[in-house]
């Protein structure tokens, strides 16, 4: 097995120690810096892994499907999260993983049919919007990062929307495809 793939299990190994660490008390008031650590680790494997499958040729189809797959567990794990500490909405977290649900089924039908796409700017946008978002969900620091929290939560739901529109649209074609 690669590095890329190896940081790509590391960063579903922290998902749950993650969880744990946000959920608990078991970190007493160290408990936000270190999910902070933990989440901001996972985020660089994901970069991390990316970068080192295409610039040393490693690219492989366990990587191809569980690199997005681990960054989803990542992502929508801390949001899951925040609805318990009263920090998102559910119906905000459904949207989010409504959309990566599409997204994922309209990959499947794509790679079926022989066509690989690629993640577009505005999906780029979107995950970098949320991974600040988290950010600042996990620190929950008073005073201004309440209004930066709130800020980044609307811009994540106007970005996930967004991308979900532009991707379908950008991707049409795929909804008539037969096998």
């Amino acid at each position: 097995m690669n590095t890329p793939n190896k940081l790509t299990i590391a960063r579903m190994i922290i998902v749950p120690f993650l969880v744990i660490f946000l959920l608990t008390g078991w970190g007493g008031e160290a408990n936000r810096y270190i999910s902070l650590t933990l989440f901001v680790v996972a985020s660089v494997t994901d970069w991390f892994d990316g970068y080192l499958a295409r610039k040393n040729n490693l690219v492989t189809n366990f990587g191809k499907f569980m690199d997005p797959l681990a960054d989803k567990l990542l992502v929508c794990s801390v949001m899951i999260c925040m609805i318990d500490l009263k920090r998102l909405p559910a119906w905000f977290v459904i949207i989010i993983i409504a959309r990566e649900f599409i997204i994922s089924g309209f990959r499947l039908i794509a790679a079926e049919n022989g066509i690989v796409i690629a993640a577009n700017y505005w999906g780029k946008f979107k995950t970098a919007s949320q991974m600040i978002m988290i950010i600042l969900l996990i620190l929950h620091f008073d005073g201004i990062f309440v209004i930066l929290e709130q800020i980044f939560i609307w811009l994540s739901l106007a970005l996930t929307i967004i991308s979900l529109i532009t991707y379908i649209w950008q991707n049409r074609t795929v909804l008539s495809m037969q096998e």
